[in-house]
């Protein structure tokens, strides 16, 4: 302990040194921990975001491409699928539900899906988790809109409240369907997934909407009231993609090879799991990458420590002769080299994570907003606590260096300084 109490001593009386050493390696602690968080939780994240659908089905394509824009609302689909082949894919005897899904829309950049009430009866996330309304309920009439809870807390709506669907999936849309409001009916419980973003309409007031536009352009001279369209065939033509559910898992392949060979257009039917594999083999190398970022900024503030505690130790070297001269024998002035190393090591994890939990604080809300992910404050995990623990064996493995070089010196090459 006495050594201990030295260490924190000589520590204090280098307490410049030591605190930029200290902020060096909390940064690089909070950096390397931050990715390992953000990389758990986005796979936490995407793997909730859909549950107990068994295939996704869309035109021909990637399969990863597929579940991004059908799932979460990422990118657009290049082809559609048309109405009277989704009807078919419905009605084979093997599908027990299916979801139709058209997207193409927005408002102040959140996606519009137009779907129908089987969305909010059979889609589920988290572990079969459905979706539960906190306020409103689904659609009855062909004007009403389901908010999801982030579309409704950022644009402060309320139940009754009007919102106008823009053309087109941009941020900002220079042509809305400004002729048919809609009013909102409903505002879902927060999911933690794309849904939470996303406007919800159905499958006939897309038609309404675009019943006087061509090619992504009003038609001049047409003009179909609100009122007008709801007397209207408002039967889709075509959707985006559908959510199939099939009566049991073996059932899955068969529909599977239905659907991917069907003979009146080329369609594409996904196993979401399977997708979401494939997605996390393109993402990680990114995630390897990142990973080899922050180790590498570890390794550097590592390497700051070791540089400071060797100089220090070329100037401390008469006061190793001294503390040799009064008893201290070599391996004390070992310890007390590494006592100063695991001081700045174990500090450096401590106020690493501490800046973690700040940092996620102020930027979680953004985070959410702008991503849809969420960062709790939580305990770190058991991969968390992994790397906390090589950055700390990183941290005493690199304090050993100039411990040793201490160790080596002589009493005589400490009173007989060099010049």
């Amino acid at each position: 302990m006495a050594i201990l109490r030295l260490a924190w001593k000589s520590l204090l009386n280098r307490r410049f040194n030591a605190g930029l050493i200290l902020l060096s390696i909390a940064l690089s602690v909070s950096l390397l921990v931050g990715v390992e968080r953000l990389r758990h939780e986005a796979q936490t994240s995407f793997a909730n975001t859909l549950s107990g659908t068994d295939l996704i089905v869309g035109a021909r394509g990637g399969s990863v491409q597929l579940l991004l824009y059908a799932v979460f609302r990422l990118g657009q689909a290049s082809h559609t699928i048309s109405w009277s082949s989704y009807q078919a894919i419905a009605a084979h005897p093997r599908v027990a539900w299916t979801v139709p899904l058209s997207l193409g829309d927005s408002h102040r950049g959140y996606p519009v899906l137009g779907t129908d009430l089987g969305y909010f009866e059979h889609y589920r996330f988290a572990r079969d988790r459905r979706l539960e309304f906190a306020a409103g309920g689904p659609f009855t009439d062909l004007y009403d809109a389901v908010l999801g809870a982030e579309v409704a807390a950022a644009l402060g709506y309320r139940l009754g409240d009007s919102i106008v669907v823009g053309h087109g999936t941009g941020k900002v849309s220079f042509t809305a369907h400004a002729d048919k409001p809609f009013r909102v009916a409903g505002i879902l419980e927060r999911t933690g997934t794309p849904v939470d973003r996303t406007v919800h309409v159905r499958l006939e007031a897309i038609e309404a909407i675009h019943l006087d536009w061509h090619s992504g352009a009003p038609v001049p001279g047409h003009s179909t009231s609100a009122e007008e369209a709801r007397h209207l065939d408002l039967t889709p033509r075509r959707i985006t993609a559908a959510l199939v559910g099939v009566t049991s898992r073996a059932a899955a392949f068969r529909v599977q090879r239905f659907v991917n060979t069907y003979p009146d257009e080329p369609l594409s039917a996904i196993l979401p799991g399977v997708a979401l594999s494939e997605l996390w083999g393109l993402v990680g190398v990114a995630e390897n990458v990142l990973q080899i970022i922050s180790a590498s900024v570890v390794l550097i503030g590592m390497l700051g420590m070791l540089t400071v505690l060797l100089t220090s130790l070329a100037e401390r070297r008469r006061e190793m002769a001294i503390l040799r001269s009064v008893g201290a024998r070599p391996w004390q002035l070992f310890a007390l080299i590494m006592g100063e190393a695991g001081f700045l090591t174990l500090l450096g994890l401590i106020l690493g994570l501490g800046l973690l939990y700040i940092v996620l604080g102020v930027a979680q809300p953004l985070i959410q907003a702008e991503y849809g992910l969420s960062l709790s404050g939580r305990l770190p995990s058991l991969s968390e606590w992994r790397l906390l623990g090589a950055v700390a064996v990183a941290g005493f493995a690199v304090g050993a260096i100039p411990a040793y070089r201490a160790y080596r010196l002589s009493l005589v090459d400490g009173l007989s300084m060099r010049t």
